[in-house]
């Protein structure tokens, strides 16, 4: 990777970042920061990670502002006032940091899919306005870390990542084009972070916009395993950091993905490929209660659904077409499911009731899992559902995407033992994959 000074968020000094691209370069457009902003990409240096040509499978490294600005209501149509709910977290240091997890809706991709945005006055979908609100949100949250998504409508998609560069110092950055490996054209980053203030502090955060397409839980399972695997290797490499996984998984709260990133495990036979990540059962109407749903059981125990599975979806889904159980390494939870909020505003599992809104889509999506060695100390709840649902469709007046963003703040626990972060059994001593090998990861030794 590359260095470079360039432009983006438009504000005080200094921020560093990390982006993750899939095109060739285009041209910079300057969004959020100063020029003192330093930069580390996978792709040409010319680019601007949120221009609406740019916005490719490179991986981009920027520095973030540490300047506080009020946190108020925006003053024009729906109100985007979310509170912060705080936990009891009895083991939590002082040492605690902000992370931001965002998908900001590609320009491209939103001028490409107009049926979804039918609902949105055309003049919310202008990307020079739409940014200018994106940006007023971030600043007004003054996160330490900020995990940027986007999908621009063809065979380009992006991840972007900014941090606080005089509270963090980067150690170690990562890419990840999922189509070197056939596993479609998303991408994924990792950045390994060393507190300034006590360098024995240190942080991995993983980025990563997962494939959109509702029936292709193969390949989703496979991005993710294989960003969990290059996650432990790269915790392992360093200290066993504890990680945060931001992104949008494109898997809601019911569905297999999220079982398997939460209890670590999943038979895949068990479950139908074509409907892993829950997707289809969140049209608004159905969720609304206006069209029944009409789906087949999600769950066939007797494993009936063998015959929806090829041995290349298996081998896809697993890195093994002779195995049918996923394992993943990491202990993970999710920030907001572990920290209680309102009805109002949250499931019966603790995850946010919808993170996305479009007319094709109501649910949740989007995710900040971490590993034992943090804890979640609060999280900037969601809008109320019946305030989100009254904008009709987002983006709205005070919404610049058709996500809401992600916000938790996290504490570093007591010291704890070397190798908290991954199950006793998984991957111990495992060197970095040959590039030929990749492919092959989180395969159950029992299989």
């Amino acid at each position: 990777m590359g260095f470079e000074v360039s432009a983006w968020l438009r504000t005080r000094p200094p921020v560093a970042a990390m982006t993750v691209l899939s095109l060739a370069s285009p041209k910079r457009h300057p969004l959020f920061f100063k020029p003192t902003i330093s930069c580390c990409t996978s792709g040409s240096a010319d680019s601007s990670p949120l221009s609406p040509s740019s916005l490719s499978s490179r991986s981009y490294i920027r520095r973030w502002c540490s300047t506080p600005i009020s946190r108020r209501p925006l003053d024009q149509g729906v109100d985007n006032v979310r509170d912060w709910v705080e936990a009891d977290q009895p083991l939590a240091s002082p040492d605690r940091l902000t992370i931001v997890s965002y998908n900001i809706l590609g320009d491209r991709n939103a001028l490409k899919h107009k049926d979804l945005y039918s609902n949105v006055p055309p003049f919310y979908m202008n990307w020079e306005r739409r940014k200018k609100v994106i940006c007023k949100e971030l600043m007004g949250w003054n996160p330490d870390i900020i995990c940027l998504q986007r999908r621009t409508g063809d065979a380009a998609d992006g991840c972007a990542m900014f941090w606080k560069a005089d509270e963090f110092r980067l150690l170690e950055g990562q890419s990840i084009e999922f189509k070197e490996f056939g596993l479609r054209d998303n991408v994924a980053q990792l950045s390994v972070f060393e507190m300034r203030k006590d360098e024995s502090r240190r942080l991995l955060v993983g980025n990563i916009h997962v494939l959109y397409n509702p029936s292709r839980g193969d390949v989703k399972l496979g991005q993710i395993r294989f960003l969990l695997l290059r996650a432990q290797i790269l915790s392992a490499k360093w200290g066993d950091a504890p990680l945060v996984l931001a992104g949008d998984f494109n898997s809601t709260p019911q569905s297999a993905i999220y079982k398997f990133l939460s209890s670590s495990k999943l038979n895949i036979l068990f479950y139908d490929r074509r409907d892993l990540s829950g997707q289809k059962s969140c049209h608004p109407a159905q969720v609304l209660g206006l069209k029944k749903e009409v789906s087949s059981p999600f769950i066939i125990m007797n494993g009936l659904l063998e015959n929806c599975w090829t041995d290349r979806e298996v081998e896809v889904a697993t890195g093994d077409a002779g195995c049918h159980v996923l394992v993943h390494p990491l202990k993970l939870s999710s920030s907001y499911a572990a920290v209680k909020g309102s009805r109002k505003t949250r499931g019966s599992n603790g995850e946010p009731l919808a993170t996305s809104y479009h007319s094709k889509f109501l649910g949740t999506v989007d995710y900040l899992w971490y590993s034992d060695g943090l804890v979640p100390t609060k999280v900037l709840d969601i809008i109320p559902f019946d305030t989100l649902h009254s904008t009709g469709s987002l983006p709205c007046k005070n919404i610049g995407s058709d996500h809401l963003a992600l916000v938790s703040e996290f504490a570093f626990t007591s010291r704890t033992e070397e190798g908290n972060n991954t199950t006793t059994a998984a991957f111990s001593g495992v060197a970095a994959p040959a590039s030929k090998e990749q492919n092959d990861l989180l395969v159950m030794d029992s299989c």
